[in-house]
């Protein structure tokens, strides 16, 4: 049987030097490794443990995360560069590895990194049965336990590919979870170190894991202070995964938050009197700031961060296909107190949709947006493009929104010929009181330089900033 043959053989592998820590002396070794080969598993029916592949929070932190045991040269230098680049990391180990070079997995600890459980053998589990995963999950764990002290509380197979029965046998272990990974920057295609670094920087996101391996592309060493300058470009922080982990929040099912259901299909749209929001009709000096679309996490946080320092309330009407793949993005802008509402989940234009189709879209933006931000959004929409008209308004408003949310200034900062100078300018020539303003969030434009130009030049004039629902409650609204 394969379990009994990786049992004895892992035996064999550490009774080397006349005992074995797994399984107690020679003289018992080969009962205790059979008995243990031959142990009844019963599929566990309990609360299956989770499956995380980012980590639920707004704090701009990630973990740095290797598979695998590569040779010791390697592991040296890998850990020279980690400390180098003051970068703690978690290892997860197989078992065998740890068994045969148990001297690098305490090097690994005592460099103060964490080690996890990356299986007994990074076998591909899909056509595993259940006892064979308990037993490679189990054996790995003891031997790590009985190599280290250490004892891991998460498991993750070679490719990060998980199912249910890993995620059954990891709860029935005792363990808190299987780990998959946000960002795989695809070092087995023998990418050179550079490339590693930016694809990393591109992706970065907050709450992410990257998953990397230890033993597959040599350049995984080099890439390290180029990952080291990314986090620090973008103003991130490496963390350990456990740390990422207990420092995470804890999240809300979408129907435990009030108001998930405020968008709803409704046919009935004829009788529905659109309307149409551009500006407030008022003479007071006060604008709305209003942001489109989505974009990398980089450029999302430093609008952010001048919103902050400016200390300016924005409206922001969000794509919901890109909020799913970002949800912490979405709730730090929520937390930051800024307005999220919709633009739409697949950004299509609306006059080009049926309403069938166009319902169904704005239902899947709101669902997606409210759960990622964990309240109800600001129950204003936002057509892709701005283009819109009466008989889309109407089936629009129907589902459950008051108003369609336009504009009266809109700069064309998503136009990259549009350099900063141009868009001030074009926001200055056009703005009045009460003006609506929307920028974009989109990356490689010119709307991050733009933007304390724009938010200077007009308080100099003697503007304040509301949110877009603010201003349309003002009175002659």
């Amino acid at each position: 049987m394969k379990s009994t043959t990786l049992l004895l053989f892992l035996s064999s592998i550490l009774v080397v030097g006349g005992c074995s820590p797994l399984f107690g002396n020679r003289a018992n070794n080969d009962s205790n490794a059979v008995a243990l080969a031959s142990e009844k598993v019963d599929h566990y029916v309990g609360e299956k443990s989770e499956a995380l592949s980012f980590v639920w929070t707004t704090r701009k932190e990630l973990s740095l995360t290797f598979n695998g045991m590569a040779d010791k040269k390697t592991m040296l230098e890998l850990l020279d560069a980690l400390e180098e680049n003051n970068i703690p990391a978690t290892f997860f180990l197989p078992g065998i590895r740890v068994a045969e070079e148990p001297e690098i997995a305490k090097l690994i600890l005592e460099r103060g990194h964490e080690i996890e459980n990356n299986t007994l053998n990074q076998m591909e589990i899909r056509n595993m049965s259940y006892e064979q995963l308990y037993k490679e999950v189990k054996l790995s764990n003891e031997v790590i336990r009985n190599e280290t002290g250490v004892t891991p509380r998460y498991v993750r197979t070679r490719s990060g590919d998980y199912n249910e029965e890993l995620q059954a046998v990891t709860a029935q272990l005792g363990m808190d979870a299987v780990i998959n990974y946000t960002i795989n920057p695809r070092e087995g295609d023998m990418q050179g170190a550079k490339s590693i670094g930016d694809y990393i920087e591109r992706y970065i996101t907050r709450g992410s894991i990257i998953s990397m391996h230890t033993d597959i592309n040599p350049e995984v060493v080099g890439s390290i202070p180029y990952i080291a300058k990314a986090v620090e470009k973008t103003g991130y922080k490496l963390v350990p995964l456990k740390e990422l982990v207990d420092r995470g929040t804890e999240r809300k099912s979408l129907e435990q938050i009030t108001g998930y259901d405020r968008i709803k299909i409704n046919p009935n749209y004829k009788d529905i009197k659109p309307n149409i929001f551009y500006d407030a009709q008022t003479e007071e000096k006060v604008i709305a700031l209003t942001f489109d679309d989505w974009a990398s996490d980089y450029t999302v946080s430093k609008i952010l961060d001048i919103l902050k320092e400016e200390k300016v309330p924005s409206t922001f009407f969000l794509i919901g296909k890109g909020v799913e793949k970002n949800p912490n993005l979405a709730r730090a802008i929520y937390e930051q107190g800024h307005e999220v509402a919709s633009h739409s989940y697949g950004h299509e234009v609306v006059t080009g949709m049926t309403p069938e189709r166009l319902q169904e879209d704005l239902v899947k933006a709101h669902r997606a947006i409210t759960e990622a931000i964990q309240a109800r959004p600001t129950m204003l929409f936002r057509p892709a493009t701005g283009e819109i008209d009466e008989e889309t308004a109407k089936i629009a408003m129907a589902t459950g929104y008051k108003s369609i949310a336009l504009y009266d200034v809109t700069p064309f900062d998503w136009d990259l010929e549009n350099d900063a100078d141009e868009i001030v300018k074009r926001v200055i020539n056009k703005r009045g009181d009460g003006s609506v303003i929307v920028l974009h969030i989109l990356d490689g434009t010119h709307t991050i330089e733009a933007l304390p130009k724009v938010i200077h030049t007009l308080r100099e004039e003697g503007y304040t900033f509301k949110h877009m629902s603010e201003l349309m409650r003002m009175k002659n609204n």
